[in-house]
């Protein structure tokens, strides 16, 4: 088991970074920086949680993995443990993993090792530096398995390249409850394209359940704040690639259960009256005001898969933990 971090492992993340090669004038029509400008331009302010998610931001998410107030990595990892052989005769011989927002490569390990004669392992995520570094570290442990990273946004439509030769079904995998941080409609628009590059395989699915809201608020508002860097990392990161003038400190993190939408927000609370310039048009932001930077809708087990009925999904096999905190759904592709 991964020690949890003590109060001594979390560094203090910086206000600023350095800036990326090119300046801010080469980002000024970036996706992160259109999606920023129409974020703060907007009523209520809300922006996609994808651009927390540079390798800073990948690093401190890896650090709340470990944390014992976040329940869904251990659990999820156990389940995957518990029901890999389960998993892994569904999967069928010399499967092609296609892990989407693969982040670590952790999980996917798990799965690797239960196969049998994996036939390739494709990892989608759009935070390429910790991608590359984390394939690298695959291929070391697993020389025989060919490992084909993709940097892109996997919300985005995809398209692969075309599995190796000779490999059985091409198996999704999307785990850690990343499906609850769209919005019904981007969830369902993101399995649709999902089934269409896994025709005729599978989806093997994490999904977060409905449970104690106390259990939910302590998971995302952990003692030592490694959350609330986290979410901070949006503004530490747009001073760096976008040359913006945020004081990620003059942010309050706030996480809350929404209980009639069944979803975590995380928002960006201005402690302050406050003025900000992105991409040089200022924006002033009123003490109180937020910037909602994150959902993470819960299910119940019908939900997640009524969902994936209407994006062409049938339902297979679901695995909870005893304490029905945490499931895992394995979802049949579309032969067609």
């Amino acid at each position: 088991m991964t020690p949890y971090l003590s109060d001594t492992d979390l560094p203090a993340l910086p206000a600023t970074r350095p800036p990326l090669a090119g300046g801010p004038a080469s980002a000024a029509n970036s996706p992160f920086a259109q999606d920023l400008l129409a974020a703060l331009g907007s009523r209520p302010r809300s922006i996609s949680p994808k651009y927390i998610y540079d390798a800073a931001g990948s690093a401190l998410f890896d650090r709340i993995c470990q944390l014992p107030e976040y329940y869904p990595t251990r659990t999820e990892c156990a389940l995957l443990q518990a029901h890999a052989a389960d998993i892994a005769d569904l999967a069928g011989p010399g499967a092609e993993i296609v892990e989407f927002g693969a982040g670590s490569l952790r999980k996917v390990r798990i799965l690797l090792d239960a196969l049998e004669a994996p036939a390739g392992y494709l990892p989608i995520d759009i935070s390429g530096e910790h991608l590359l570094a984390a394939a690298a570290e695959l291929r070391a442990s697993h020389p025989a398995l060919e490992v084909r990273p993709v940097v892109a946004d996997y919300t985005a439509p995809m398209s692969l390249p075309a599995p190796p030769g000779g490999a059985g079904r091409r198996i999704g995998f999307f785990p850690g409850s990343t499906i609850g941080n769209f919005t019904p409609a981007e969830a369902r628009a993101f399995l649709r394209s999902a089934a269409s590059v896994l025709r005729g395989g599978a989806l093997l699915v994490g999904a977060d359940l409905v449970k104690d809201p106390a259990v939910l608020h302590a998971a995302y508002n952990d003692a030592q704040g490694v959350t609330a860097a986290f979410n901070r990392n949006l503004l530490v990161r747009a001073n760096a690639e976008l040359g913006t003038d945020f004081d990620p400190q003059a942010f309050d993190h706030a996480a809350f259960y929404n209980a009639p939408l069944q979803r975590i927000e995380m928002h960006l609370v201005s402690r302050t009256d406050q003025q900000v310039t992105v991409c040089g048009q200022p924006f002033g932001i009123a003490a109180g005001e937020t910037l909602h930077t994150e959902n993470s809708h819960k299910f119940t087990l019908a939900s997640l898969r009524d969902l994936a009925a209407s994006a062409g999904f049938s339902a297979g096999p679901s695995w909870v933990d005893a304490q029905g905190l945490f499931s895992l759904h394995w979802l049949v592709a579309p032969a067609h």
